[in-house]
């Protein structure tokens, strides 16, 4: 079917209709109008606004700065009034920095270029200062899952370390009550929170010099232990925990994680679980595509469970008799006979 063109000597232009004809296949009228109208229309259209121009962020003092160089190297700073970072490749002014946005490239007294930009938590936990060892970012997320950390979760954290584990669950939402036993680990994680996330972080976050191997005061949806011996923790979890409530234990060695789940049955939890996450890059240029050389493999053990009933009162298990000294295997050797099954393993 011929559309109609000035090449088309058949065809009707919509013009020639006249005034208040329809155009071919238009309601009367409602396809073309005169030049009055059209200019009617036109000033009535309504016109896309122009779009604003972004405006990105920029550096202030105060600010944690992540600084890359060419290799990938990275170094954390904070920004101050007139201060340097010094370094290999020379001197860089802090006021080099503050007032650009992210992703500026500055340089160095020695010509070393730089980009900056601002860290991510994950960032921040690899380069924070810290006395004890911290979780990596690899295992937070898994466990901020396996734990189902949510906004107003009332969480207890026995052994907060560095804070690293306490940063992750606070920016998730949570209330988190910390018990620690060596004062200095408290201060320090108090001050990374802080530092972090800031005070309205550190009005949901109290931690204790305490331990938790005695006693748990309160009542908690979560309980989530960075021990060495997190059975010792379980009788107080089972008393503390509401019913459904979800206890994690990071564990380095597997022989821990088998001592805690031995534990956790004869305390009424159930659905227990653990798992290992492990990390592997890729290598990805143009069609060149292979895993990375290296990977972060083994860091430790997730191992989560939820209470499903009332623990097994004293008296009933002579064998546990409410003490986990009496509860645990012989350092996973499997040596020790079974609290619920007395003679059977040798």
């Amino acid at each position: 079917m011929t559309t109609p063109t000035e090449s088309d000597p058949e065809a009707t232009p919509a013009a020639d209709a006249g005034e208040g004809s329809a155009a071919p296949g238009d309601p009367a009228g409602a396809g073309v109008g005169t030049g009055d109208q059209l200019e009617t229309l036109a000033s009535t259209a309504v016109v896309p606004a122009a779009k604003a121009k972004r405006q990105d962020p920029v550096f202030e003092v105060g600010d944690r700065v992540l600084l890359i160089d060419r290799k990938k190297r990275r170094n954390m700073i904070l920004l101050e009034e007139g201060g340097e970072w010094h370094s290999h490749a020379g001197v860089l002014a802090h006021g080099d920095i503050i007032g650009q946005p992210e992703g500026v490239q500055v340089k160095s007294s020695h010509g070393l270029r730089l980009h900056c930009i601002k860290p991510t938590l994950s960032d921040f936990v690899l380069k924070m200062k810290r006395g004890a060892q911290v979780i990596y970012p690899k295992d937070l997320g898994p466990l901020l899952m396996l734990a189902d950390i949510a906004p107003g979760v009332q969480v207890l954290e026995s052994g907060v370390g560095s804070g690293a584990l306490s940063m992750t669950m606070l920016r998730a939402g949570a209330i988190v009550t910390g018990y620690e036993i060596r004062d200095d680990f408290a201060r320090r994680a108090q001050r990374n929170v802080e530092s972090y996330l800031g005070e309205e972080a550190m009005s949901r976050y109290h931690v204790e010099v305490r331990s938790s191997y005695e006693q748990i005061d309160g009542d908690y949806g979560r309980c989530v232990l960075d021990l060495p011996e997190p059975w010792q923790v379980v009788p107080h979890a089972a008393t503390a925990l509401h019913r459904g409530g979800i206890i994690v234990a990071y564990t380095p060695q597997i022989t821990q994680a088998v001592r805690f789940r031995e534990v956790l049955e004869r305390y009424g939890f159930g659905m227990s679980q653990t798992i290992e996450v492990m990390q592997r890059g890729w290598h990805i240029d143009g069609q060149a595509v292979r895993p990375d050389h290296r990977m972060v493999a083994h860091t430790g053990f997730l191992t989560s469970a939820r209470l499903m009933s009332d623990p097994t009162p004293p008296g009933k298990d002579a064998a546990t008799n409410g003490s986990p000294s009496d509860t645990s295997l012989g350092e996973g050797t499997g040596d020790d006979p079974h609290p619920d099954d007395p003679g059977t393993r040798r």
